[in-house]
């Protein structure tokens, strides 16, 4: 009888658990990322101490980032996504709990590991391999809950957010199974099981593909749920999130060897990686317009709503990310801005435009909701949140541009007799002020992430922990546009 009562509510619990360890690890990771910028400008920071070095401290910072704060924002938008969807609640309580403790101790065996010096060395893949075990173990409960909840829905139609989702968790799970494949040699050492360029290609196969369903795929699930419902207007087209949808989960699979352009790596793969990376920006561009064009009626709504902002200005980051990759992966263009900066500023205009902000949006719808309030603690938070992590942006990522062109330009600049007209560091004394300008973006974005921590709990505070009731009716099926 108990059973019977509990499944008339939807599991709130770990969505709120979630919801709150990403907004936690979102300033931790945000705080190491500053202060490795910190040492690219005044690199005496930390000096002598080797947990404290950039070398150890960066891949910590982009596995809390991705891993921390977009895993635990991804993980607790599907599971709010597929309840809501469906109209049932989780399947099992206890897989999901053993998912999200699972995931904590990942986070925390990655924050001990890493700055220790255990690491595979692998971009995105530095864990060593007890890690990669708790993840794969992880990863199969997050799967067998997502889509056993999917598989008990009491309504025929599977809205095209889960889809997303679901391509996002299959995929990750076969990326990081094959990548991860090592020998053991002890309890913290490894070696990988493929070697020289085949290693490169499976690395970046992997690499450019966690960029194209982790940071990409669960996230475009999160924007076909939270924009329609914050604007109040069904998704501008369904039939083109559908296109969308399977022209982005094929395209995305090839484009990965564009990172391995002048390399060792057969030049007609090269090429391959190129010509999918260029096709890839129909698919992507689609989905923004999509998107955007969900507003259509409801413009005004942006002047009020900075929620609404959020989650808008966000796809106007995914197009211009989206846009200048396949830029990059011209082999012309890649001349110019292998090794460089540009790089830089093209990773975070997508990290911190498109993953932070489309995950700040829906983490400020969500955190009301599941606390029993009708609105965050302070809107106006939410107004200067928006803005000073915008202005962040900017800075960072027009920095990094204007960085990387210089440096390519000064790299491949000769004399009259063939010398070399700079050397490496000219270059790095010419990039300094660009990494401190760099820095101070990365400080307001993160200032920005901490006024958010701040009113999400005076809104927790303020609230109570809520469960929802599954309503008796199931949920209309979509129409389709």
């Amino acid at each position: 009888m108990a059973h019977q009562l509990q499944n008339e509510y939807y599991n709130y619990k770990v969505v709120r658990q979630f919801s709150i360890a990403a907004i936690v690890w979102g300033v931790v990771g945000m705080l190491v990322g500053c202060w490795i910028a910190a040492q690219l400008a005044w690199p005496e920071l930390g000096q002598g101490i080797e947990w404290l070095s950039y070398g150890r401290l960066r891949p910590l910072h982009t596995n809390a980032v991705i891993f921390a704060f977009g895993g635990c924002a991804l993980f607790a938008t599907s599971y709010y996504v597929v309840q809501r969807t469906c109209n049932v609640r989780l399947i099992s309580d206890k897989l999901a709990a053993f998912h999200f403790w699972g995931w904590q101790a990942v986070i925390v065996a990655a924050a001990i590991s890493l700055p220790l010096g255990f690491t595979q060395g692998k971009e995105y893949a530095e864990l060593e391999w007890p890690i990669d075990v708790l993840i794969t173990l992880t990863w199969l409960t997050y799967a067998a809950v997502f889509f056993g909840t999917l598989a008990i829905r009491k309504v025929n139609h599977i809205y095209v957010a889960n889809w997303f989702y679901g391509a996002f968790i299959i995929a990750v799970a076969l990326l990081h199974v094959v990548n991860s494949a090592a020998i053991p040699a002890d309890w913290m050492k490894s070696y990988s099981v493929y070697a020289g360029v085949q290693d490169a290609m499976v690395q970046w196969w992997y690499g450019h593909n966690a960029v194209g369903f982790f940071l990409t795929a669960g996230f475009l699930g999160m924007m076909y749920y939270f924009i329609p419902k914050q604007v109040g207007r069904p998704v501008y087209s369904y039939r083109l999130s559908i296109v969308h949808f399977w022209a982005l989960i094929f395209t995305y699979m090839w484009a990965g060897p564009h990172h391995l352009h002048y390399t060792a790596l057969p030049d007609w793969t090269q090429s391959v990686g190129m010509v999918f990376s260029l096709i890839l920006l129909a698919p992507s561009w689609g989905g923004m317009i999509n998107g955007i064009m969900t507003l259509s009626g409801a413009w005004h709504k942006l002047r009020d709503d900075p929620i609404l902002r959020f989650l808008i200005v966000s796809l106007s980051f995914y197009g211009m990310s989206t846009f200048e990759g396949p830029m990059m992966s011209i082999k012309t263009v890649n001349a110019l801005s292998h090794y460089t900066d540009w790089t830089i500023g093209h990773v975070h205009s997508g990290a911190l435009g498109w993953v932070g902000f489309i995950s700040m949006g829906s983490l400020y719808y969500l955190v009301p909701r599941l606390f029993g309030k009708g609105e965050m603690h302070s809107k106006t938070a939410i107004e200067v949140h928006f803005w000073v992590s915008t202005i962040g942006i900017v800075l960072y990522i027009t920095a990094m541009w204007i960085a990387g062109v210089m440096q390519g330009l000064m790299w491949r600049e000769l004399n009259p007799d063939g010398t070399l007209a700079y050397t490496f560091v000219e270059s790095v004394k010419a990039t300094y002020p660009y990494y401190v300008v760099r820095f101070l973006g990365g400080l307001l974005y993160v200032g920005g992430m901490v006024l958010m921590a701040w009113n999400c709990w005076m809104t927790a505070k303020g609230g109570q922990r809520v469960e929802a009731k599954i309503p008796a009716l199931p949920l209309i099926k979509p129409a389709h546009a």
